[in-house]
């Protein structure tokens, strides 16, 4: 184990989330334990991960899990691996909390995403009826974001915007979704920036200079598309179809056919989503579990086919996951690597007191904060 890549746990300590900075040691090689030299706290290798005090071995948690992330019911898992179905249903929450820490860790940090694309999948759970939305980018495939609730409403989709604008920069950014209504007003709710006055108060809310806003809106008769209307919101028609062309590529038009894809992969492996099926999701906590390990594995385990890199002449071809096209990562990640990732808590702040600071609290600040 290399002790410099790992940073201690401890929330109280002021080294928690830093690495390589000397203060790991090692307490116990049979139990795989830890020793920060800081705070003097014990911690075992696999601390904040899904397979934290787990009995069962990784390799049995990590298949069990990697079933399920590619459609395969609890109750089939269960019965697979001969365990309850509440202990597989206990794997599933975990590692959906995983994989959220970690799709707010990597993926949801500032940068060019060019197209964007957000659509809502309608959910039948026991008793009532929920709804998904999803957001992705389209050049590298990349899931940016999701959120669930019982409501398909404008307060639903701002809550996923507000995912989807800690993913951006004020890059040219174009974001194409279907007729709901609600999506412009909170487009531009969402990219927008105060504009100083140099006056007391609340400063004016701009919306982003080069963001970009088109709709597509299909009309149905019999449940078949008979038409489809592209509108442009905001922007011009020029600079809407350059960044078409810069992410989707020569050929197409305006769509939404990307994010429509990702939703049949989300009602492909999650057993909940699935149409005229009898797996219904009795918690809305469910939900939010499966469409993170979902999501979090489609972004970095399998590689995805239109992603591949042509090499050379006598060189084999390069298969890339989302998270490499988008730089996040440089190999492709099994699901036990995403499982037992570290996420580093928040750096740590001195405590805000009045009075001045005793000696030992300033070296202390001066060896982990500055």
């Amino acid at each position: 184990m290399d002790l410099a890549t790992v940073f201690c746990p401890n929330p109280d300590c002021p080294a928690r989330g830093q690495t390589g900075q000397g203060n790991i040691g090692l307490h116990s090689r049979q139990e795989q334990r830890l020793i920060c030299k800081q705070c003097r706290k014990t911690f075992t290798a696999n601390k904040g991960t899904a397979f934290y005090r787990l009995r069962t071995p990784t390799e049995t948690v990590s298949l069990g899990l990697t079933l399920l992330a590619h459609g395969c019911p609890v109750q089939a898992s269960g019965v697979a691996f001969g365990f309850d179905e509440r202990t597989v249903a206990a794997w599933f929450a975990r590692a959906g909390t995983q994989a959220q820490a970690v799709q707010e860790h990597l993926v949801e940090q500032p940068r060019a995403l060019g197209q964007v694309q957000a659509d809502e999948i309608r959910v039948k759970q026991q008793g009532k009826i929920s709804w998904m939305a999803l957001a992705r980018t389209v050049g590298p495939r990349l899931w940016l974001a999701g959120e669930v609730s019982e409501q398909r409403d404008l307060g639903l989709v701002r809550r996923l915007l507000a995912r989807v604008r800690r993913c951006a920069t004020r890059a040219p950014l174009l974001v194409c979704t279907d007729g709901f209504r609600a999506y412009p007003r909170a487009i531009r709710e969402a990219f927008r920036d105060p504009l100083p006055i140099g006056k007391p108060g609340r400063p004016h809310l701009r919306p982003w200079k080069n963001l970009h806003i088109a709709q597509v809106g299909k009309h149905y008769v019999q449940r078949r598309v008979v038409s489809v209307e592209r509108r442009i919101l905001a922007g011009t028609a020029a600079q809407v179809e350059k960044l078409r062309h810069r992410s989707q590529g020569g050929t197409g038009v305006l769509n939404t056919a990307y994010i429509e894809r990702r939703n049949a992969t989300f009602r492909e492996r999650l057993a909940a989503l699935t149409r005229r099926g009898r797996a219904l999701a009795r918690k809305r906590s469910t939900l939010e579990y499966g469409m993170y390990l979902i999501g979090a594995v489609y972004n970095f385990c399998p590689a995805h086919e239109s992603l591949r890199i042509a090499a050379a002449v006598s060189q084999p071809a390069v298969d890339r996951t989302p998270a490499m096209a988008a730089r996040i990562t440089t190999h492709c990640w099994s699901v036990c690597e995403l499982l037992s990732f570290h996420v580093p808590p928040p750096r740590w702040m001195p405590p805000t007191r009045r009075g001045r600071r005793s000696w030992a609290l300033q070296r202390v600040i001066a060896r982990w904060c500055l």
